[in-house]
Formats: structure tokens, sequence, C-alpha cells
């Protein structure tokens, strides 16, 4: 947790912290009710609305750990621990610099619109080049605006490609867009680590406010997509709110 405060990812108040206003109000209700001898399942319901907030902020930042850089889903991503890597809707950075603190022979170009909300305040590029500073991996990593359907890179231009929560935003003929071009930059065999947002139970009862609106995440029409798009699943797994599958380019 050394590090937790470090970053600044840029993730709105209501996501990061929202559960303090629950934790507050019922907390205090709770208190107050014990104190003035009000009907016990006041303070009983107050009181349990509380934990669940308490219980709910533990998971963001003890679980999700939304505030550091996020590591890949899988290990054997890279495995070479070499090569160039795009991250497809980077955003302020998590998945980026968490594989070059992970893989530290990578370089990676990150990716994004940079236009819209989704759940980031000031989303710029600068953001994630003050965070690639402050992990120490600044000198490996460039950020590029641009659209994922339409991505600015030549042809087979990495060796790897990842995504976090960010291609499972787009409607499915965007998907499509996005899955044919992260194959055309691909290298032949190249790695595509895809990781979307998966409304578990963890999601369920930590972030009702900012995960659990998502749609369900349908594994087998994800390796559909994939397959469809010229990519062999190597693994499927599963993180806390999340799914990933990884795959490689065929030829």
């Amino acid at each position: 947790m050394s590090d937790y405060f470090a970053y600044d990812f840029g993730y709105s108040w209501p996501v990061t912290f929202g559960h303090l206003i629950p934790l507050a109000l019922f907390g205090a209700v709770a208190v107050i009710a014990a104190w003035r001898g009000w009907p016990r399942w006041i303070s009983v319901l107050a009181g349990g609305v509380a934990l669940w907030a308490l219980a709910a902020l533990a998971i963001n930042h003890a679980v999700f750990r939304i505030n550091t850089p996020a590591p890949p889903a899988t290990e054997r991503f890279l495995a070479s621990g070499v090569g160039r890597v795009l991250d497809v809707g980077a955003g302020s950075g998590r998945a980026a610099i968490g594989l070059l603190l992970a893989r530290p022979r990578v370089t990676a170009t990150a990716l994004d619109i940079y236009q819209g909300y989704f759940g980031i305040d000031d989303n710029t590029p600068e953001r994630l080049l003050v965070n690639a500073r402050i992990a120490g991996v600044a000198d490996r990593i460039e950020a590029r605006t641009g659209d994922m359907r339409d991505m600015p890179f030549e042809d087979g231009a990495f060796d790897g490609v990842i995504s976090v929560a960010a291609i499972d935003h787009l409607r499915d003929e965007g998907i499509v867009k996005t899955l044919a071009e992260v194959a055309r930059v691909l290298k032949p065999r190249g790695e595509f680590l895809l990781t979307i947002v998966d409304v578990d139970l963890w999601a369920q009862f930590a972030s009702p406010h900012a995960i659990a609106h998502h749609p369900a995440a349908d594994r087998e029409r994800w390796r559909t997509r994939l397959e469809s798009s010229g990519f062999r699943i190597v693994e499927q797994g599963k993180i806390p709110a999340s799914l990933y599958f990884l795959a490689t380019r065929t030829e």
C-alpha cells in the first residue's frame, strides 16, 4: 500500500470514495439510534448499511486497487519479457504502467481517444505520462491520441496488445472494427490480452454505483468474436470484476 497515494489515475470521487457517504451517514444514524434509545431495528439496519459501505470501500481499494498500476491478468502474456506493446483504450495508464512494471524490457504505446467520460476526470495523455514518471517508466511509454476503431499504426507494428475495460464499452459494430484493427497491428503470432468488465458478486457488492450497471459479460460471445477476428484463444480466466482472454493472432 506504500504507493497507493503516489498515483493519480483520476477516477472520479464517487467511484473511489463514494462509499464514505453512506458509511458516515448510516454510521451516525446507528450511533444516534443506540444513544437515544430508538427502536432497535433502526440501529441494526443503519449499522448494517454502514458495515456494507466499509466492506465495499475496503474491496474497492484493497482488492480492485483502483489507484495503483494494474498488472497483466495473466503472467503468460508476453512471457518472453521483451517487445513493443499497444494498450488500446489506455486512459490514465493503470494497465500500461502495470505491464511495464511487470515487464522491465517492454516498451508501450498508449492509445486513447481522450474524449468523453468513462469514470476518469480530466482524462488526458499528460495525466498518463505523469503517472508513468511516478512509476519510473516514462522512458518506455508514449501516449497517442486516436480511435481504437481506426488505429494510426502500420500493419504488424506490435508484438502484443492489451486492453482493459475499454473495448467492451463499444457497440457491436465498434467491437468488430476494433478487434479487426488489433489483428491488423499485431505481428503474426503476436499476443492479445483482452480484459473486460464482468458484473460478478465482487462488482455487485462493492460497486453497484459504478460497475454493476454494466452489461453482463457473455464468455462464449467474446470467444466467438475473437476467433472470427483471426485470433486463437490460448487462455481464458477470471479475476475480481473482470474476465480475460489471452489470444494469439493466427497466420
